[in-house]
């Protein structure tokens, strides 16, 4: 079943964040373009090149905060995805221009999760919505809590 269109608006305050209209939830907008290497032999995207864009959402949605994830590593922390989830609903093509939209969603003692949806940058569309689920575990790959400063990005996300 589709999602309900995204209507999305931008925020004075935040210039890299919109805000559905229609669901009232607030994500961070990032654009980046399919490659032609992005694409199978039908000529559209291949499906789990969407998890490298949500992977790209991500990465940009923590840049932006001042928390890139390279600086969570050098504190000693990896969260290593442990679930992932997709709905597909319209493709993308080779040289399509797209909007990831990433937001934080779920946190736990020990896990978090970050919700996405993809749009077509000329219409609006959605191409596809989903979730990563991460778990925090130290450098030698024991979970542990959530570092402070992930939970400072999760309360500080624009509502």
């Amino acid at each position: 079943m589709r999602p309900k269109p995204f209507i999305p608006e931008f925020l004075p305050d935040h210039p890299s964040h919109v805000r559905d209209k229609n669901s009232g939830l607030t994500w961070h907008r990032s654009e980046m373009r399919t490659l032609y290497v992005d694409t199978d032999r039908s000529q559209v995207v291949y499906h789990a090149n969407y998890l490298r864009y949500f992977e790209f959402g991500r990465a940009e949605l923590m840049r932006g905060a001042n928390y890139p994830y390279k600086q969570i590593e050098e504190s000693g922390y990896v969260y290593p995805i442990i679930q992932t989830g997709l709905s597909y609903f319209t493709p993308l093509f080779y040289d399509d221009l797209m909007h990831i939209h990433t937001r934080p969603a779920e946190i736990e003692l020990v896990k978090l999760q970050f919700d996405y949806l993809i749009t077509r940058a000329d219409d609006g569309e959605i191409i596809c919505t989903g979730f990563t689920k991460h778990c925090a575990v130290n450098s030698d790959g024991i979970p542990v809590q959530i570092d402070e400063k992930t939970i400072k990005l999760w309360d500080s996300f624009p509502v």
